[in-house]
Formats: structure tokens, sequence, C-alpha cells
């Protein structure tokens, strides 16, 4: 099954969790074990990127490690073309709509398209955008924040990628943020979508995970929480659950 066609087909279910394991803040080994453990707790998907200094050497050792551990679908978050790696089986395929630099909005991805194609990598088309604080992943996309009690200007980012034709639209707090997206702002955009909405950065207990797919998102999106962890189904299980209680 393509793994666009996977995730809807779960989303319709349950909401879906998905881990994400940036290969700068492990080993390819560390990164298996914790998909394998990850993949037993409950997570939906394994995504691999994050850092922006990435190269596709180094990404596609994380993911063919991390293929050899677990059956679930590997998916690249790029933080630009030459992070693109060959052995993953999709990409999301985004814009970081809020950005000020064209870099971002267009021109890494109209630079990975042919590798894309030739890798037979199946891209996911997603809108991205950063909320306050935005963490590093602000800093370095040069994002215009999106402010935190600003639910309007997420909600016509969000209906600008629905018109575009992209599949998800993710908001991300930043990776490492003291607080995720607030729930308010979930809920405004789900309410002005039909497509899946994805929420990442700073969800780190159940409570929040709860909270977040409560409000209509149909994606959550969690990284730290299991880096330097001994205990990865310690961490990764309670929001597992806690995220598909919502149907």
């Amino acid at each position: 099954m393509e793994v666009l066609k996977r995730i809807r087909y779960l989303s319709s279910q349950t909401p879906v969790h998905m881990t994400l394991l940036d290969p700068d803040k492990q080993t390819p080994e560390q990164a298996a074990r914790i998909a394998r453990i990850a993949g037993h707790a409950g997570t939906d998907a394994i995504v691999v990127g994050g850092s922006s200094d990435l190269q596709r050497g180094e990404v596609n050792k994380t993911v063919r490690q991390v293929k050899a551990a677990t059956d679930l679908p590997v998916i690249l978050f790029p933080s630009g073309a030459e992070a693109v790696a060959p052995a993953a089986d999709a990409i999301f395929f985004m814009s970081l709509l809020n950005s000020r630099s064209p870099q971002f909005l267009i021109r890494e991805q109209k630079q990975a398209t042919q590798f894309l194609r030739q890798a037979e990598i199946e891209p996911i088309p997603m809108g991205y955008l950063i909320v306050e604080p935005g963490m590093r992943a602000g800093a370095v996309g040069q994002a215009d924040l999106i402010p935190r009690g600003d639910e309007v200007e997420a909600a016509r980012y969000a209906m600008a990628a629905e018109n575009f034709g992209m599949a998800i639209i993710f908001l991300e707090a930043g990776s490492g943020a003291p607080e995720p997206v607030p729930v308010s702002m979930v809920a405004a955009v789900r309410e002005a979508v039909s497509i899946l909405v994805s929420v990442g950065g700073g969800i780190r207990t159940p409570e929040q995970a709860a909270e977040i797919v409560a409000a209509g998102a149909d994606i959550i999106v969690t990284g730290n929480i299991v880096e330097g962890r001994t205990d990865i189904n310690g961490a990764v299980s309670p929001l597992v659950a806690a995220a598909k209680t919502r149907r």
C-alpha cells in the first residue's frame, strides 16, 4: 500500500502517531533500536530528518538500519535537497509556507525532484507551518512565526495549502519547544480544512497528546521524548495510547 494511502486509512480509524528520529542525535544503530521499540509500542511510522546540516549519506545509513529493524514505513522529513535518502519509502514533500525565503518555499524542493523520481520515493505533499516559539526550525527556515494566539492566520495558511492540493498541513512549534501548538489553533485549522492535520514539537505528555487529537489532529509527531532515553517503550506507549482514544 502506498504510504499516503496507508496514513489516510489509519487516520480514518484512529489518530496516527509517528516517531521522529534525527540522524544527528543518535547513531544508525541507536535509531534502529528506537524504531523497533517504538513500533512495538504502537507508533505507526518512522520519520527521519530534522537537523539543518544533514547529508544524504548519513541519512541513508539511518534509514537502512531502521528499515532492517521494523516493517513500519520510513518517511523523510528533510532539511533540504541534500538530505534526501534513496532508501526511504516516502518523503514529506513540504513547502514552509510562512518562510521569508524562496529556498524553503520552492527552491530546495525543485533541486530534489529529479532525484526523487529516479529513486522512486513517494512524495507526500505537505504544507509546513512554524508556530511560536519556532525554536531552531523557525530560525533556520527564516519563518515569520505564526503567533500562538492567531488562529485565523494559521487557518488561512491551511486553507491555502488545501487549495494548492497538499495532502497534509503540519503545525510545528519547533523541536524542543516548551509547549506544543495551542489546542485552539489545532481546532481552528481542523475546522477550516478537510485535509489531514498533523501536529509536532513540544508534545511530551499523554495529556497534551490527548488534547491535540481531541481538537482534531489526525497525526501527532514526537521526537525529543525518545532522545537519550533508555526506556523507549515507557516514553512512547503512553503517548500512543492517549492519541488513539479520540475515536
